[in-house]
């Protein structure tokens, strides 16, 4: 039994972590039940590719205000404990955060019906909120991480999406409990380089695009707001490119405003697209831009667009420090540039738009370390290994 309020396939579009996860177990022949919620006013329930999905009618939206959000993460933990009782005889249950409260469900079915859960983190919870100033009550964030290590203890196991977070767990959480790393993964089957499918016809130009890959992103916690200024200052420059934003989110219209107010002609803004839009997207692309605010604990998340620039074999940008930006420079297949300083990366991505074969060399490792570390096929081995 999965538990993942967020829960998407690759027909939906968005990150669909939790689908490749379930669809490993179906694989195997593991009966594969997964309780999530969607945007509907009615129960549903479906069979996709082999796993039996049950969606609960709980509103959720990231341009939802905190008290919102927390009411929506407290219906579905209520809705998954009794809707858990159809599935008591399970062997285990897997609970996917954030939020944290997935993992406050988990621990009710744990006592309800003697079921283990292996505990998934994908961002340090609720040390994220507490460091972006969503809550401040000192006494409500002591509860909060109270609840935390709770439900860290009562766990099997844990599975950390990223080495910062794993260490994290290990040695401030709880000392002592397996951690499992398993980061988000790259689905090198789907995504791949290819040679830009233009011709006649084509509603962009293909030469040397610069894409900004903000899926369901443009949000609170990434620094997108910044992405148009960087736009303006290629518009100063001699050589012109262009740029591509692609996504959702609670940022979106300001950011359609700001840019308006430059003037920009040289960033486009792109609906919200599923899996096989974004592939398109990167298609006609040279690199991918993936952007968080400077807050220390956005430095140990597992971007899903990073992955899926790798597998593509894009140059790969980014803004912010940590396990990524270390992986990036290691690999050699893009920069960190400072967001305060747009002529900064205007400079780096010049040297790779006009050195010889450095931007060939970039892609050829991004998808060298997608296939080397972060494959698809060899994480979902490993996850396989986690209910051993």
């Amino acid at each position: 039994m999965i538990l993942h309020q967020h829960y998407k396939t690759p027909a939906t579009g968005g990150a669909i972590r939790s689908y490749y996860l379930a669809k490993a177990l179906a694989d195997k022949g593991v009966t594969t039940v997964v309780i999530t919620a969607h945007n509907e006013k009615f129960y549903k329930q479906e069979i996709t590719d082999g796993i039996e999905v049950h969606y609960l009618p709980i509103a959720y939206d990231n341009r939802f205000g905190f008290f919102a959000r927390s009411w929506s993460f407290l219906k579905y933990v209520r809705a998954s404990v009794t809707l858990a009782h159809r599935f008591r005889d399970a062997d285990y249950c897997y609970a996917i955060s954030v939020p944290l409260t997935v993992g406050l469900a988990a621990l009710w079915i744990k006592m309800r019906y003697k079921i283990p859960y292996i505990f998934e983190v994908g961002d340090l919870w609720p040390e994220a909120p507490v460091q972006l100033g969503f809550i401040k009550n000192i006494v409500f964030a002591q509860s909060l991480y109270a609840l935390e290590k709770r439900i860290y203890k009562s766990a099997k196991s844990i599975v950390a999406l990223s080495p910062s977070i794993q260490t994290a767990i290990e040695k401030k959480k709880v000392p002592g409990k397996t951690v499992h790393l398993i980061p988000n993964m790259a689905d090198c089957d789907f995504y791949k380089p290819e040679k830009k499918r233009c011709g006649p016809g084509s509603s962009v130009c293909c030469a040397k695009q610069i894409g900004c890959i903000v899926h369901r992103g443009a949000g609170c916690c990434q620094r997108v707001g910044l992405f148009p200024g960087v736009c303006k200052r290629y518009t100063q420059s001699t050589t012109a490119r262009s740029f591509f934003m692609c996504g959702d989110g609670a940022e979106l219209e300001r950011l359609k405003g700001h840019a308006q107010s430059l003037g920009l002609t040289n960033l486009t803004f792109l609906d919200f697209r599923n899996r096989d839009g974004v592939k398109a997207l990167l298609n006609i692309t040279d690199a991918v831009f993936v952007c968080y605010k400077q807050v220390p604990v956005l430095e140990t998340g597992s971007p899903n667009k990073f992955f899926d620039g790798l597998a593509a074999g894009k140059l790969i940008i980014i803004n912010f420090g940590g396990w990524i930006k270390a992986e990036v420079e290691a690999a050699r297949c893009g920069f960190y540039y400072n967001p305060q300083q747009p002529t900064e990366f205007v400079k780096k991505l010049s040297a790779y738009l006009y050195e010889g074969g450095l931007l060939e060399r970039a892609q050829a490792a991004a998808r060298n370390l997608a296939e080397e570390k972060y494959s698809r096929k060899k994480l979902s081995e490993v996850f396989g290994g986690v209910f051993r």
